[in-house]
């Protein structure tokens, strides 16, 4: 009997998926280990807003350049370098708070590497996904990164106590090669469209690295020549583009204020251990994964019943999960208890994944050719956000001590947490408004 083979498409979705589980056990591994590390050293928060930020100027610095090269060297190259490149990078990283020079060079580094990641993985996804998959596969391949996250939350603090700070970048730089040496062996690019409804939406051969002129098939069986120009004037100036680049901005913020300075909320804003919460402290983030994925198959649901349109279908999941996640934000300092603060903290995180089958998906919609160059520009804001966020939390936590003793205050996290919730609204305004999910861009 004949053994049916597995889609490589799944494949490809699966390994993409724990790329980014691992992308974000990095992320919030440092922010654990370098907070124990900062706070033992004395560091003021100010300093360690500024050393939490560093990551996403690299990461800002090679969005666009990431979407560039995948489209023209191929998104599994770029992808499996890149993973190489902030493994190793990460593997020699001497946590010291008091070298401060050498910890921004260092995690300038890693933001870079890991900046080309995300526009690669778009890439490749819009080579193999067809459409009828497309939010679900996107949806599972990015709540890798909350599962990561969780992971990260719930293992690592454990791991610092008995190994030390240090033992945790050892860790993830292992975890980096292993998926390499994993997606070296199993990865490869689409010799032609893996589903006949592919090549129609712009999948398969006609989304390989463009060389000067391309010669594609067309249903009549005729050749046309697709010019290998990238048209960067009409992606920025295209209004649904910046809707989801507005979208993709505050969603960012609220995500990276959160991972980065949720250890010190709990450890010093609400006096808590991080290791006597117990597996409560992953719940943010195991929310985002679980919301993410009931987003993307919510989506492919409406879309494939034709409940509704695509564009009604990513304004409503983008509308619902920002402004719930909107409300969650503004509570949360009001909330005193463990229990309090992981309930609000995780329903802001889990709406926010949920908006992701909003405006995330969206930039194969409206451009699956050049989805990871528009995934470059719109990450780009997301990772503004990061430098933007961070650095703010800490310089407002900083400022907030003229007026209270010390950070265990509420109203030293009002405006923290005020000011991603504001976004959130006036974010989804403008996806409500700009956005659509007809395909704008040939």
């Amino acid at each position: 009997m004949r053994k049916m083979k597995f889609p490589m498409r799944y494949l490809i979705v699966i390994l993409t998926f724990i790329c980014t589980s691992v992308c974000y056990i990095e992320r919030v591994g440092f922010s654990i280990a370098y907070t124990f590390a900062a706070d033992a050293a004395g560091v003021n928060q100010s300093s360690k807003g500024m050393i939490l930020s560093t990551f996403y100027y690299g990461y800002a610095c090679s969005q666009v350049p990431g979407g560039w090269a995948a489209q023209k060297m191929g998104g599994r190259r770029i992808l499996l370098c890149s993973f190489m490149l902030w493994s190793l990078t990460c593997a020699f990283v001497p946590l010291d708070p008091n070298r401060a020079a050498v910890l921004v060079i260092v995690r300038l580094l890693v933001g870079v590497a890991q900046g080309f990641i995300f526009p690669s993985i778009h890439t490749v996804l819009a080579q193999w996904v067809p459409p009828h998959e497309r939010s679900r596969s996107v949806s599972l391949t990015t709540s890798g990164m909350y599962l990561g996250a969780a992971m990260g939350m719930l293992f690592l603090p454990t791991l610092v106590n008995i190994k030390g700070p240090q033992s945790v970048f050892m860790t993830e730089a292992t975890l980096g090669v292993f998926w390499s040496l994993l997606w070296f062996k199993y990865a490869s690019d689409p010799p032609r469209s893996e589903h006949p409804k592919a090549a129609a939406a712009g999948f398969g051969e006609s989304l390989l690295p463009v060389r000067g002129i391309q010669k594609a098939k067309l249903e009549n069986g005729g050749i046309s020549a697709r010019a290998g120009t990238i048209p960067w004037k009409k992606i920025i100036i295209s209004l649904p583009v910046w809707a989801i680049v507005v979208n993709n901005f505050t969603f960012h913020y609220a995500l990276y204020v959160l991972m980065n300075w949720l250890p010190t909320y709990f450890e010093q804003g609400l006096q808590l251990s991080l290791q006597d919460m117990g597996s409560s402290k992953m719940m943010p983030y195991l929310n985002m994964f679980i919301f993410s994925n009931m987003g993307g198959i919510l989506a492919d649901h409406l879309i494939t019943r034709r409940i509704l349109s695509v564009t009604r279908t990513r304004k409503f999941l983008n509308t619902v999960g920002f402004i719930v996640a909107s409300m969650a934000l503004v509570a949360l300092p009001f909330f005193r208890t463990s229990s309090g603060a992981v309930f609000c903290s995780s329903m802001a995180l889990g709406f926010l994944a949920l908006g992701r089958a909003g405006f995330a998906v969206n930039h194969m919609d409206i451009a699956p050719i050049y989805a990871g160059i528009v995934m470059g520009v719109s990450n780009t804001a997301g990772t503004l956000a990061g430098i933007v966020g961070v650095d703010l939390t800490g310089r407002l936590l900083e400022a907030s001590k003229a007026n209270y003793s010390d950070i265990s205050s509420p109203g030293s996290w009002n405006n923290v947490f005020m000011i991603p919730g504001l976004l959130c609204i006036l974010s989804s305004f403008a996806f409500l408004f700009f956005s659509t999910g007809e395909r704008i861009f040939d």
